[in-house]
C-alpha cells in the first residue's frame, strides 16, 4: 500500500511538473531575441511534455504496476526537460552566459535521450499490455538503446561548430576534437539505427494487431494509428513540425483508450470518418479553387461570379464524393462485408432464392458474415414465436429491434466481433441498411406462421363440423329413421288383424316424422340460417330485431345483396349474439343496429342499457363474436356507448 501511494505521488509530481516546465519553456522562447530563437518554435517534445505525463499519471492511479504508464510519465518528463532546458540554453547564451549555457545543454540532451528511447522505441514495443511480443524483440530494444546512446554520446562530445547562424558559439566543455572528422558519420549511422528501431517497434505493434483476437485488435488499433502518424511526421522532419506537435498530443489519449479498453467510439469509425472527411476536403477544395480560377479567367476578373461558379461545382460534387469515399473506406477496412450496398444485394438474392421456411436462416447467415460477428440470431415475436441462430451470440448479445411499419416484429441479436480486421458489428450504417430487410423477413415469417395456424384452425373446424354432422345424423336422424322403419313394419303386420293398433302405430309414425323434420330444420339452420336465403342479410337482421324487446331500429346503407356467404353468416351470428346479450343483461329501452357496406362491411349494435361492468369477463358469446370476425381477417370490439349503454362494433373485410 505504501509503494502504491509513493508511486501515485511520483506520478502526480511528473504530471504537474512536466506541463509547468513546458509552459515555462514557452515563456522563455517568447522572451528570446529574434536572433537567438530556434529555427523551429516547437518540436514533438513540446506536446509530449505537455500531454503525456498527465495521462500517464491517470493510468498509474488505475494500474500502478503498468509499465506503459511509467514509460509515459518518464518519457513525457524527459520531453519536458528537453524543451525547458533547451530554451534555457538559448536564454543563458543570449544573456552572455555561454559556458553555463553549454553545461545546461547537457541536461536538455539527456532529457531528449530519455524521451526518445521511452516514447519512440519502448512504448510501441510494449503496447498495449506492457510486455514484449516475444524475446526476439529484445534485439530491437538493444538496437534502439545503443543508437540513442550513440547519438547522446556524440551530442555530449561534439566539438563546437566552426560557423553558426546564432550571434555567438555555445562552447562544449566536454568536446573531443579528435572526433570532429567523424561527427557526420557517427550522426548518420546513429540516426539510421534510431529510425530503424522506431520502425521495427511500430512493426511489432502491427504484427500484434494482425494475430490478435477481435477485441484485442480494436484495443491495439488505437496506439497503432496514433504512433504510425507520429513516426511518419518524425521521418518527414522539421518541415511538418506543426502537424507533428499536434499529432503527438493525440498519442497519450490513444494509449489511454487502449489500456483502459474504453471504446466510447470505435477506432474503425474514427478512422473511417477521418479519411472520408479528409478526402472530401481535399477534392472539394481542389474543385473549388480550380473552377474558381478557370471561371475568373473566363469572366475577365469578375471574382464574385467565379466564386459562385466554384461554390456551385463544389456543392454538386460533395454528396457523390462522400458516398464514393465512404465505399472505398468500407472496402479497405472491412472488405466486401463492409459495403452496405453489396450486403443488401446479397441479402436480397439469398431471400429470393430460399424457400419461405428457410428464408430466416438465410438472412441470419448473411447478417453474421456481413457484420463480421461470431454469431447472429433473429427472434420473431408475436403470434407463434420463432428463433433462428447462426454461430453463437453469447450471453450478452447486442439487441436491435426489428420494426415493420411501426410495429416491432422481432429482435436482431449480434454476438461479439469475429476475426476481421475491424468488427463491423458496431457500424450503424451497415446495421441501418440491413435491419429493414431483416424486419421484412421476420414479418413475412410471422405472417406465414399465422397463415399456417389459420389453415390448421380451418381444417380443425371443418373436421369438427363433419364430426358433429356425423353424430347428429347417426345418433339423431339415423336412430329416428330406424325406429320409424320398425313402426312401419309393425303397422303393416297388424293392419288386417288389429286396425286400431295399426292406426296408433301410424299416429306415432306421424309424430316421429314431425320430429325428423324438426331435426333436419335445426341441422340446416346450424349450417346456414335459412332467413339469409329467404330474406337476405338486411331482412334477416330485421327479423331478429322484431323477435322481442327492446324495440330495435335497423339502419342499412350500401349494397347488402351481393355479400359473400361467409360474411353474411358472420354478420348475422354477431348481430344475433349481440341482441341476445342486450335482451339478457342490458335492461335497455332501445337498441339500434347499423349495417354499412363500403370497402368492408361494418356493423354496429348499440343499446342504452346498463353498460359494461367494471371488470368485464369475456364469456362464450363475446369470444364467439370475436372469433367469427377474426376468421375473416376482421375485428370485433365491445365498448361503452358515449351516452351510456354498450356498443358492439365489427369490421368484416370483403
Amino acid at each position: 500500500m505504501v509503494r502504491i501511494t509513493t508511486a501515485r505521488a511520483v506520478a502526480v509530481v511528473t504530471a504537474v511538473a512536466s506541463p509547468l516546465m513546458v509552459v515555462a519553456g514557452l515563456i522563455l522562447y517568447a522572451g528570446l531575441p529574434l536572433a537567438w530563437r530556434p529555427a523551429v518554435p516547437a518540436t514533438p517534445d513540446f506536446a509530449a511534455g505537455l500531454a503525456i505525463p498527465p495521462v500517464g499519471a491517470f493510468l498509474v492511479f488505475h494500474r500502478p504496476r503498468l509499465i506503459m504508464a511509467w514509460l509515459m510519465c518518464g518519457g513525457g518528463f524527459g520531453a519536458a526537460i528537453d524543451h525547458f532546458f533547451g530554451m534555457m540554453t538559448y536564454r543563458l547564451a543570449a544573456d552572455g552566459e555561454l559556458v553555463l549555457a553549454g553545461y545546461v545543454r547537457y541536461v536538455s540532451v539527456a532529457g531528449w535521450f530519455v524521451a526518445g528511447f521511452s516514447l519512440a522505441v519502448l512504448l510501441p514495443l510494449l503496447s498495449p499490455d506492457g510486455r514484449l511480443p516475444s524475446r526476439r524483440w529484445r534485439a530491437v530494444v538493444a538496437l534502439g538503446l545503443l543508437a540513442t546512446f550513440t547519438e547522446l554520446f556524440r551530442a555530449f562530445t561534439r566539438p563546437a561548430p566552426i560557423t553558426t547562424r546564432l550571434p555567438a558559439l555555445i562552447p562544449n566543455p566536454l568536446a573531443i576534437e579528435a572526433l570532429r572528422p567523424y561527427q557526420a558519420v557517427i550522426s548518420q549511422v546513429a540516426w539510421i539505427c534510431i529510425y530503424a528501431a522506431v520502425v521495427l517497434a511500430l512493426l511489432s505493434l502491427a504484427l500484434r494487431f494482425r494475430h490478435a483476437d477481435p477485441v484485442t485488435r480494436r484495443q491495439i488499433a488505437w496506439p497503432l494509428v496514433a504512433l504510425t502518424g507520429y513516426v511518419v511526421f518524425l521521418l518527414v522532419g522539421e518541415r511538418v513540425w506543426f502537424l507533428a506537435v499536434m499529432w503527438a498530443a493525440l498519442v497519450p489519449v490513444a494509449i489511454a483508450f487502449s489500456v483502459m479498453r474504453y471504446r466510447l467510439y470505435g477506432i474503425d469509425t474514427i478512422v473511417s470518418r477521418t479519411v472520408v472527411a479528409g478526402g472530401i476536403i481535399a477534392v472539394v477544395s481542389g474543385i473549388y479553387f480550380g473552377v474558381g480560377g478557370l471561371a475568373g479567367l473566363v469572366v475577365s476578373g469578375r471574382h464574385q461570379i467565379g466564386g459562385l461558379v466554384a461554390a456551385l461545382f463544389a456543392g454538386a460534387f460533395f454528396q457523390p464524393l462522400r458516398r464514393t469515399f465512404q465505399r472505398l473506406v468500407d472496402r479497405a477496412m472491412y472488405g466486401q462485408v463492409g459495403d452496405p450496398r453489396l450486403l443488401a444485394d446479397r441479402l436480397t438474392q439469398e431471400v429470393s432464392s430460399a424457400d419461405p421456411a428457410n428464408a430466416l436462416s438465410s438472412v441470419v447467415t448473411v447478417l453474421r458474415d456481413g457484420l463480421a460477428v461470431q454469431g447472429a440470431a433473429i427472434e420473431v415475436v408475436g403470434g407463434r414465436p420463432a428463433y433462428v441462430e447462426s454461430g453463437h451470440v453469447g450471453d450478452a448479445p447486442r439487441r436491435i429491434p426489428l420494426v415493420w411499419h411501426g410495429e416491432t416484429v422481432g429482435r436482431l441479436l449480434l454476438g461479439p466481433p469475429g476475426p476481421r480486421r475491424f468488427a463491423a458489428a458496431h457500424d450503424e450504417r451497415v446495421i441501418g441498411t440491413l435491419a429493414p430487410y431483416a424486419a421484412d423477413v421476420a414479418h413475412a415469417v410471422r405472417m406465414a406462421a399465422d397463415l399456417q395456424r389459420s389453415r390448421h384452425q380451418i381444417l380443425t373446424a371443418r373436421e369438427e363440423e363433419r364430426r358433429r354432422l356425423r353424430r347428429d345424423l347417426h345418433d339423431g336422424l339415423g336412430q329416428t329413421l330406424s325406429t320409424m322403419a320398425m313402426t312401419i313394419n309393425m303397422a303393416r303386420s297388424s293392419l288386417r288383424k288389429s286396425p286400431d293398433s295399426a292406426d296408433t302405430l301410424l299416429r306415432d309414425l306421424r309424430t316421429g316424422m314431425d320430429a325428423v323434420s324438426g331435426d333436419i330444420r335445426q341441422l340446416v339452420y346450424g349450417l346456414r340460417p335459412p332467413a339469409l336465403d329467404d330474406l337476405g342479410l338486411a331482412g334477416a337482421v330485421r327479423a331478429l330485431a322484431a323477435e322481442g324487446p327492446p324495440p330495435t331500429l335497423v339502419e342499412t346503407s350500401g349494397d347488402l345483396a351481393t355479400l359473400p356467404a361467409a360474411v353474411e353468416v358472420a354478420a348475422y351470428r354477431i348481430v344475433q349474439e349481440a341482441l341476445t346479450n342486450v335482451r339478457r343483461h342490458a335492461r335497455a329501452a332501445h337498441a339500434v343496429i347499423t349495417l354499412d357496406r363500403a370497402d368492408a362491411l361494418r356493423l354496429r349494435v348499440t343499446d342504452d342499457g346498463a353498460g359494461l361492468p367494471d371488470r368485464l369477463r369475456a364469456g362464450v358469446g363475446l369470444h364467439s363474436m370475436r372469433e367469427r370476425a377474426a376468421e375473416l381477417g376482421g375485428t370485433c370490439t365491445t365498448s361503452p356507448a358515449p351516452g351510456g349503454g354498450t356498443v358492439v362494433e365489427a369490421v368484416l373485410p370483403l
